[in-house]
């Protein structure tokens, strides 16, 4: 078998030695040890490998700090003995998490991203709670097989294994065709892999799927038709978006605005009317005006607006044609008043004159 080039693991075999366990069967999961061993790029910087060993106690024959060749790790699997006794699953899990997984038995730093996996192989029915251990390392980010033997509880391998179930319960009829399951891990661990050793084409993302991968995109990305490339999406197309007004496209993402005379609402995404004519917004000399988001300048009474549309200029009320006196016109600031002729005298309606 050629080993693997898969992405690093920190791998726990647990193994089930219990009473029901006959001596030639435990061989027999020995040798599948062996095997899988053999399978897989161990090395300190590679995959790192620890096997427990369990019944109504747990044993740990070694951790992942202590072997990082496969001929020590083959050779110390050789001398593990049964411990025949009762099937405390629940238990060896438990074991795992609190004295295997921790940086001083050789798992790596969580900053390192180095998957921690857990096979466990039993052929009973575990004698304790395994369902919330199991829950409690997989939300740990502890991915579980569960391999079964001939009298092994099925209804068991589901609760304990990670998702998805097809991919992670296996079960054989007796010890003696254990071995055939190696090629399926070599499979899941190996060929599974191209996202992890960069061997796929896909242009932005690569996500395993079973033995193969599939290609994803970015948010803001669509998969185009030959399902390894990516195009941006116009986020402000029709229904794409959530802005009330304007849609500003950004990189794969998008910003909201608003048209002139409204300002963005703190939700990022609707928008308010601006008083445009409150202090400091306008520049109307005198009289703003509110017009729909935007404003118009006009003036006081006897001004009139200049060519500019922002200030005013007072008008001559004594032009022609702007006042109604008979005779005489005389200017008061902004107002008028009528005087008469030498010899004539103002009328009582303050505007005709009388001889």
């Amino acid at each position: 078998d050629t080993a693997c080039k898969n992405r690093p693991l920190d791998l726990v075999f647990i193994v089930d030695s219990s009473r029901s366990v006959r001596p030639e069967e435990f061989e027999k999961v020995k040798i599948f040890l062996s095997k899988m061993i053999d399978t897989l790029d161990v090395g300190e910087r590679t995959t790192r490998v620890a096997v427990m060993n369990y019944a109504s106690t747990v044993k740990v024959e070694f951790p992942l700090r202590t072997y990082f060749d496969k001929a020590s790790m083959k050779e110390a699997v050789s001398h593990i003995e049964p411990l025949s006794a009762g099937t405390m699953t629940g238990l060896a899990i438990q074991t795992a998490m609190d004295e295997v997984f921790t940086e001083e038995m050789g798992t790596r730093p969580a900053t390192f991203n180095i998957p921690k996996v857990v096979i466990v192989v039993t052929d009973g029915r575990p004698q304790d709670q395994v369902q919330d251990v199991a829950a409690s390392a997989r939300t740990a980010g502890i991915e579980i097989y569960a391999v079964g033997v001939d009298r092994a509880d099925m209804q068991s391998l589901r609760i304990m294994a990670s998702e998805p179930l097809d991919e992670h319960v296996f079960y054989v009829e007796t010890y003696g065709v254990i071995e055939k399951l190696t090629s399926k891990f070599r499979e899941t661990f190996c060929a599974a892999n191209a996202c992890a050793l960069g061997t796929h084409d896909c242009e932005q993302l690569c996500v395993r799927n079973g033995g193969s991968y599939l290609c994803d995109c970015y948010e803001g990305y669509a998969l185009n038709p030959d399902k390894t490339t990516c195009s941006a999406v116009d986020v402000c197309a029709p229904g794409r978006h959530e802005c009330d007004q304007i849609c500003v496209s950004n990189n794969g993402s998008y910003a909201c605005e608003c048209y002139e005379g409204y300002t963005l609402n703190p939700d990022k995404k609707t928008c308010s009317a601006v008083d445009t004519c409150a202090p400091g917004r306008h520049d109307c000399a005198q009289v703003c005006l509110r017009n729909d988001g935007s404003y118009s300048c006009d003036c006081f009474e006897g001004y009139t607006l200049n060519p500019d549309k922002k200030t005013c200029s007072a008008v001559d009320m004594c032009a022609a044609g702007r006042h109604d006196c008979e005779q005489v016109c005389l200017r008061d600031d902004l107002f008028y008043t009528c005087g008469c002729h030498q010899g004539y005298t103002l009328n009582p309606d303050k505007k005709t004159c009388s001889r």
